[in-house]
C-alpha cells in the first residue's frame, strides 16, 4: 500500500507543469438508423460546450470525424432531418485513446413542423429497440466506476432494482428471487456457456468474470418479459456485445490488479484498411495478493488466466465480417492441512478439495445489407465447456464416501441468423433461427465407505440438439405509442419437449417526462444438461435415466412500468410484476426438493427420478431513483420489495433459498477535477439485503452419525440474519500527451460487518459453526493507455 502512495504522489508531481500545455484528441464514430443499421449521410454531430461550436457531417458511410480536440468532457448534439434529434452527455475524452462513437438515431413516424421530440441519450435505455420494459443498458465505464464491482458486468447489474448477489464470493446474480440458473448470456447473438472462471458446469456464476471488460462494448440486460428472439432463459440476459478495435491507429493497454496482469492492443492491420484487431491477454495476479497476505476465504490460491479477441473486417462484397473469441481456463486446490481457522469449508469439513474449469467460444459473423432497410446477421460458432472435481476426506472416514470425482464437457457448434426488415417508419420485424448441436460428456463417481467405486453418470460423447427460432413485429402508432409482439418456439431433440411462448409489451410516453409500460412473457428453460443424464441404481444392480424425459421449466411473467424524466439527468421509475413458475422439476417422491432453488454453489449435487410437477411464484415492486453522470457527480438509489415461493412433490409451500424479501442498494460517487487534465474519483456503495434461507442442520443426529445431517423437516424455514456491506473506491486519472494513467484503489466491507455465507458441522468439536463472507478486501488497479 505505501509503495503505491509513493507511486501516486511521483504522478501528482507533473501536474503543474502539465496544466500549461494543450493536450487534444480525436473524436470519431460512424451514425446510423436504430432500426435498420444503416448509415445516415448528412447528420450533423456539434459538440456543445465548445466555443466557437466545432463539429461534423457524417459522410456517404455515417461516418464523422473531429480532429484536434482538446481532453474534457463533452455534450455532444446529433440531427438529421425526419429523425428524433440525439444528444450525448459527459462524454470522456482523454489521450492515449481516441474516442469512438456509435450513435443510433430513430425515425421520426411524424414529421410535421407541429411536432416537438426530445430525445436524449439516455444510459439506460436499452440497445435493442424492441425492448420497451424490465431493460437497461449498462457501459463499460460502470463496470469500472461503480464501488465492488471489480469491472464485472454480472456484479455490476447487481445494483440495478429486482436484482441481488448470490455473496461475495460469486457473482452469481438472483433476478426477481430466481435462481441464477435462469440467467442467459449472449455474446455476440451467440448463447454462451458460463463465462466465469471456476464456473461450475451448468451453473451461470463464479468468482471472476472471463469477458474482458476493456474489450466490452456498451451492452443490454434484460430483468423479465424480454424480446422473443432471447430463449432458453426463465430469469434474465446479459445482451454482450464486443467493440470493434480502433482501424485508424494503434493503442495499447497495460494493466495490473484483481483481475490479472494484463495487456491489450488494437489497431488497423494496415493503414490503407478499415479492417481492425483487438486483443487482451490475462494472468491471473492472486499469488501476489496472497504474499501480501490478503485473505480470499479459501487455502488456495486460484489460478487463472485468459485470452479474448475480435477482428472486424468491413466492407466486403459480401458484407461485414467479424471473428471473436474468449476463453478462459482455471484451477484450485484447497488442502485440509492448509486451512487457516476463518477459511469457507464450502459446507464439507475435513476434505481435499481440487476443482477446475475451462470455457471457450469461437465464431464467425457476416452482417449482409440487402438495401437499405433489410439486413442479415449470421453467426456460426463452436463453444466448450469443461469442468472437473475431486474431493477427498482427509483424515477420517465418512459414513457416506471417502472419494468423489467429476470430470464433465459440453462441445457445442451454433448456428444463429437473424433477418430483420424495417417496412417504414412505423413498422418494423426480425426473424430468426438458433441451432444448438451439443456433445456431452459427464462422469462422476463416488468411493463409498466400503471402498467400492459407484458411477453416477456415464455418458460419453452424446449428441443433441436445441433448435430455436422466433418471430417479433414492433408498430409504432405514434412517436409516442409503441407495441411489440413475438413468439418463440423450442424443440429439444434428446426426448422430443417442444414449447411455443408468446411475448408482448406496449410503451406510452405521455409526454417528455412521463411514460408508462407492460409486459408479458411465456419463458421456458431446459435443465441443466447434465441431468437428464444421471443415472438411478436399480434393485438388480441395473442402471436407468430417470430423468431423461423432464421437460422445459415454465415461467409466465407480467410487468406494469412506470417511468420518470424529473430532468435530463435525474429519472425515477417504479416496476412491479407477477410471475408463476411451473412445470418445475422436483423429485417423484413426497420431498421438500425443487431444482428451483439450484445453481448457487461451486459444485451443485444432481439429482434422479424427477418429475416436471412442482410450481413457483415471484412477486414484487422495485424502484429506481437515479441521477446520470453530470455536474461531477452522479447517484443510484435502488429499492426491491419481493416474495419469492414455491412447492415440491409434498405440495408445502415454503421460501425459495432466494426468498430474501428485500434489496436496498445506494451509490454515489463525485469526480474533483485536478489541473487541467487529472481528475480524483471518490465512489462509494452500500448494499442491505435481507439473509437467505436454508436448511439448518440437525445438530443431534450429525453427533450420532460423525457428519453433517440436515434437517429437511425445516427446509428453507430460517434465513441467516440480514446481509450489510460499504464498499469504497478511489481513483486517479492522469493525462500525458502520449497516453493515460489510471491509479484505483476498492476497498470492500469497510465496516467489517460479518455476514454469514453458510452455517456447517464441525466434525472435531461436534457443533454447528458459520462460514463467512469476506472481511476487509482491497483491490488495487494500475492501467495505462497509450
Amino acid at each position: 500500500m505505501n509503495k503505491a502512495i509513493i507511486i501516486l504522489l511521483i504522478l501528482l508531481y507533473g501536474i503543474k507543469i502539465q496544466s500549461q500545455t494543450n493536450y487534444t484528441q480525436t473524436i470519431r464514430g460512424t451514425v446510423i438508423d436504430a432500426t435498420s443499421k444503416s448509415p445516415i449521410t448528412g447528420a450533423n454531430i456539434v459538440l456543445l460546450n465548445t466555443n466557437p461550436l466545432i463539429g461534423d457531417v457524417s459522410n456517404t458511410q455515417g461516418e464523422f470525424t473531429i480532429k484536434n480536440v482538446a481532453l474534457g468532457k463533452y455534450n455532444i448534439s446529433v440531427g438529421f432531418i425526419g429523425y428524433k434529434p440525439v444528444f450525448l452527455r459527459n462524454l470522456s475524452v482523454k489521450s492515449g485513446k481516441e474516442l469512438i462513437l456509435n450513435i443510433e438515431m430513430e425515425e421520426m413516424v411524424i414529421t410535421t413542423e407541429e411536432v416537438i421530440v426530445k430525445a436524449y441519450g439516455r444510459k439506460d435505455k436499452a440497445i435493442n429497440e424492441m425492448a420497451k420494459i424490465s431493460a437497461r443498458s449498462f457501459t463499460v465505464e460502470e463496470t469500472e466506476r461503480y464501488a465492488g464491482t471489480w469491472f464485472d458486468p454480472a456484479r455490476m447489474a447487481a445494483n440495478y432494482a429486482g436484482v441481488m448477489a448470490v455473496g461475495d464470493q460469486r457473482n452469481d446474480i438472483i433476478i426477481r428471487g430466481n435462481s441464477p440458473l435462469g440467467l442467459l448470456w449472449q455474446l455476440e447473438n451467440i448463447n454462451i456457456p458460463n463465462p466465469n472462471h471456476f464456473g461450475t458446469l451448468g451453473t451461470t456464476g463464479g468468482p471472476i468474470n472471463i469477458l474482458n471488460n476493456n474489450l466490452l462494448d456498451n451492452s443490454d440486460f434484460f430483468t423479465g418479459a424480454f424480446p422473443a428472439e432471447y430463449g432458453n432463459a426463465l430469469s434474465g440476459v446479459f445482451d454482450l456485445n464486443m467493440r470493434n478495435g480502433n482501424n485508424k491507429k494503434h493503442e495499447y493497454v497495460l494493466q495490473v490488479g484483481m483481475n490479472g496482469f494484463e495487456i491489450g492492443a488494437e489497431g488497423p492491420f494496415k493503414n490503407s484498411s478499415n479492417s481492425s484487431f483487438i486483443i487482451n491477454y490475462r494472468y491471473s495476479t492472486l499469488a501476489i495478493f496472497d504474499a501480501l497476505g490478503i485473505n480470499f476465504g479459501v487455502s488456495g490460491i486460484p489460478q487463472y488466466q485468459d485470452l479474448s479477441f475480435k477482428i472486424n473486417i468491413p466492407g466486403t462484397k459480401l458484407g461485414r465480417f467479424s471473428i471473436f473469441g474468449v476463453g478462459g481456463i482455471s484451477f484450485i486446490e484447497i488442502l485440509n492441512k492448509d486451512k487457516k481457522e476463518n477459511d469457507w469449508s464450502f459446507g464439507h469439513e475435513k476434505l481435499d478439495i481440487k476443482f477446475g474449469s475451462d470455457m471457450g467460444v469461437l465464431g464467425i459473423s457476416n452482417l449482409y445489407f440487402f438495401n437499405e432497410n433489410s439486413r442479415l446477421k449470421t453467426t456460426i460458432a463452436a463453444s466448450i465447456a469443461k469442468s472437473s472435481a475431486k474431493a477427498d476426506s482427509a483424515f477420517i472416514n465418512l459414513p457416506s464416501f471417502n472419494y468423489y470425482g467429476d470430470k464433465s464437457s459440453e462441445i457445442k457448434y451454433s448456428l444463429s441468423t437473424k433477418y430483420t426488415q424495417k417496412i417504414n417508419a412505423k413498422n418494423n420485424y426480425s426473424i430468426g433461427l438458433l441451432i444448438d448441436k451439443f456433445d456431452v460428456s459427464y462422469k462422476d463417481s463416488v468411493l463409498i465407505y466400503d471402498y467400492s467405486y459407484r458411477n453416477l453418470t456415464e455418458t460419453n460423447n452424446e449428441n443433441i440438439f436445441l433448435i430455436q427460432s422466433f418471430a417479433q413485429f414492433q408498430h409504432k402508432f405514434t412517436d409516442n405509442l409503441t407495441l411489440y409482439t413475438g413468439l418463440h418456439f423450442q424443440d429439444f431433440t434428446l426426448n422430443q419437449s417442444k414449447t411455443i411462448e408468446p411475448r408482448a409489451s406496449i410503451n406510452w410516453n405521455i409526454n417528455t417526462k412521463h411514460s408508462v409500460s407492460a409486459g408479458f412473457g411465456m419463458h421456458s428453460q431446459l435443465q441443466p444438461r447434465l441431468f437428464y443424464f444421471h443415472e438411478s441404481l436399480l434393485a438388480d444392480s441395473s442402471k436407468i435415466k430417470t430423468n431423461y424425459n423432464l421437460d422445459f421449466s415454465k415461467s409466465n411473467q407480467f410487468i406494469f412500468s412506470y417511468d420518470y424524466l424529473i430532468t435530463n439527468n435525474l429519472r425515477l421509475k417504479i416496476e412491479s410484476y407477477y410471475q408463476y413458475l411451473y412445470n418445475i422439476p422436483v423429485e417423484k417422491n413426497h420431498s421438500y426438493y425443487s431444482i428451483i432453488n439450484y445453481g448457487n454453489e461451486f459444485y451443485n449435487t444432481r439429482e434422479d427420478s424427477l418429475t416436471n410437477k412442482g410450481t413457483g411464484k415471484n412477486y414484487g415492486i422495485e424502484l429506481t431513483f437515479e441521477k446520470f453522470l453530470s455536474k461531477n457527480y452522479y447517484f443510484l438509489f435502488t429499492a426491491s420489495l419481493f416474495d419469492s415461493k414455491y412447492k415440491g412433490s409434498d405440495n408445502i409451500e415454503r421460501n425459495t433459498i432466494y426468498n430474501s424479501n428485500f434489496v436496498l442498494n445506494f451509490l454515489s460517487g463525485y469526480t474533483f477535477d485536478i489541473g487541467k487534465y487529472n481528475s480524483l474519483s471518490v465512489d462509494f456503495k452500500v448494499v442491505s439485503a435481507g439473509g437467505k434461507h436454508y436448511i439448518p442442520v440437525n445438530l443431534e443426529q450429525s453427533i450420532i452419525v460423525g457428519q453433517k445431517i440436515l434437517d429437511y423437516t425445516k427446509a428453507y424455514e430460517p434465513a441467516y440474519p440480514n446481509y450489510f456491506r460499504i464498499d469504497g473506491r478511489v481513483s486517479f486519472k492522469l493525462n500525458r500527451k502520449k497516453f493515460n494513467t489510471e491509479i484505483a484503489f476498492d476497498l470492500q466491507n469497510l465496516t467489517q460487518h460479518k455476514n454469514i455465507l453458510l452455517e456447517t458441522y464441525d466434525i472435531e468439536s461436534g457443533t454447528i459453526k458459520y462460514d463467512y463472507q469476506l472481511g476487509l478486501f482491497w483491490v488495487f488497479l494500475l492501467r495505462f493507455q497509450f
